[in-house]
């Protein structure tokens, strides 16, 4: 157990660009051709200058990892605290990982752990709206996801979605990580599960054959509609309704589109390699995703709140992240996608140090884990360390303003950027936060 502090910062430059404009009035019922995806695509494109990264794939372990267990172990501890599972050496010396995460310590050369993740709130929807979005708020979403912000800075500039959640945004009570005031031209595009037998995504790969003649005269009913919408709504509000719903066309019927999507094109060996489970084959469909040009996959592996039988659950989990997460690091390095891809793997906080009655361990917001890699991140280093019990950080405290100011730092996003809300209210993308310097080199 270690932890190194590093000086020398390399911050991202650049900028995004985006015009603000309103909602454009949503046609229910007539989706055909997948044009039930224009919400999606109303992100203005936009040419941005050149950036560090060109993509980023959070997984987000929603429900809080126990860092005691995984990659913060306390072997010293009392037996209530240090828990069941030994540390293990990694392939960076002097740095050890817990017993149930083997890959992961064949690849922690290709990382860098942070172990002072930090912040006060121990409420599943809040604090995952907080660490998703780097601006703290209430558990209904106020601010935009940072994947959400990323779709409106970069705009649509090709037949891929810009934002897109696999197989879906967080959920505990409800939907989190979503756009907030953005509107619903930034929302995620959900993929859905690629470990699902003959696997499609909805609104890409079309239901049925469709002639140009069937296309055409679809295309002609929503222009109907369209212009009956324009005199309820005023064509204002709909004035580049047009383009966003020819994006959608261009979607569906794009071969780059449904090759992107198509899982089954990978090699039976390398399908293996990531796990044939639905957190396995969502790392897989991430790398293809940003392979083909998205610019930011949210990786849905939640499940971690084990209140109780913390033991019965992480032999259950951390088996699954480690084969997972490290095929990704594995596979993006060979391919020479972490060069222009950072990587990020978190949950919204860590768990208590003490094992409780019921054998398990329960919220703790005061520390936590975090994984990042590529896009200039130096590999092979520890940020931060928490006291003797993992209960508390005693050095970098890392807080959710300072991760996501790092991801849009990296992208080339101004972190202090305004956007205007729907009533024109001016707001910055984040109001406190620093880059991780340390991560840099």
């Amino acid at each position: 157990m270690f932890d190194v502090h590093f000086d020398a910062a390399r911050r991202g430059k650049g900028r995004g660009a985006a015009a603000s404009r309103r909602d454009f009035l949503r046609v229910g019922g007539l989706s055909a051709l997948g044009l039930g995806l224009s919400p999606l695509l109303q992100a203005q494109a936009t040419a941005g200058e050149a950036r560090r990264a060109k993509s980023v794939i959070l997984v987000y372990l929603g429900g809080g990892m126990s860092h005691h267990d995984s990659f913060d172990l306390k072997p010293d501890a009392s037996a209530e605290i240090r828990g069941k599972y030994h540390p293990i050496p990694s392939n960076v010396p002097g740095l050890h990982v817990g017993e149930l995460l083997p890959l992961m310590a064949r690849t922690m050369d290709k990382v860098c752990l942070v172990r002072s993740g930090a912040h006060n709130n121990d409420h599943h929807e809040t604090a995952t709206n907080w660490v998703m979005s780097g601006r703290f708020g209430s558990a209904f979403g106020d601010w935009p996801a940072m994947g959400a912000v990323a779709a409106h800075e970069s705009g649509f500039p090709g037949t891929l979605p810009p934002y897109v959640a696999v197989p879906k945004n967080p959920s505990f009570t409800w939907e989190l990580g979503k756009s907030a005031f953005l509107g619903g031209r930034c929302e995620s595009f959900k993929a859905g599960d690629p470990n699902a037998e003959g696997y499609r995504v909805r609104d890409v790969i079309q239901a049925e054959p469709l002639s140009a003649a069937r296309v055409q005269r679809r295309q002609s009913l929503l222009a109907t509609v369209d212009q009956l919408a324009q005199q309820v709504e005023g064509s204002d509000q709909l004035q580049s309704y047009d383009q966003f719903q020819q994006r959608a066309t261009q979607m569906v019927l794009s071969g780059e589109a449904r090759r992107a999507f198509a899982i089954e094109q990978e090699a039976d060996a390398l399908r293996d390699r990531y796990g044939r489970t639905t957190f396995g084959q969502s790392c897989l469909l991430a790398r293809r995703l940003v392979e083909n040009g998205v610019g930011f996959v949210t990786v849905n592996f939640g499940g971690w709140d084990h209140h109780a039988k913390i033991w019965d659950g992480l032999e259950n989990k951390l088996p699954d992240f480690d084969r997972g997460f490290s095929a990704l690091l594995g596979d993006m390095h060979d391919r020479g996608l972490l060069e222009d891809t950072l990587v990020l793997a978190m949950g919204e906080f860590g768990r208590s140090p003490l094992v409780n009655k019921d054998q398990g361990r329960d919220h703790w917001a005061r520390a936590a884990s975090m994984l990042f890699a590529g896009a200039g991140v130096q590999p092979g280093r520890v940020v931060g360390e928490t006291d003797r019990t993992g209960g508390e950080v005693t050095s970098r405290p890392i807080g959710p303003a300072d991760v996501a100011c790092t991801v849009f730092r990296s992208l080339g996003i101004d972190p202090r950027k305004q956007l205007s809300t729907p009533d024109g209210r001016p707001v910055e993308i984040l109001d406190q936060g620093r880059v991780i310097d340390e991560l840099y080199g």
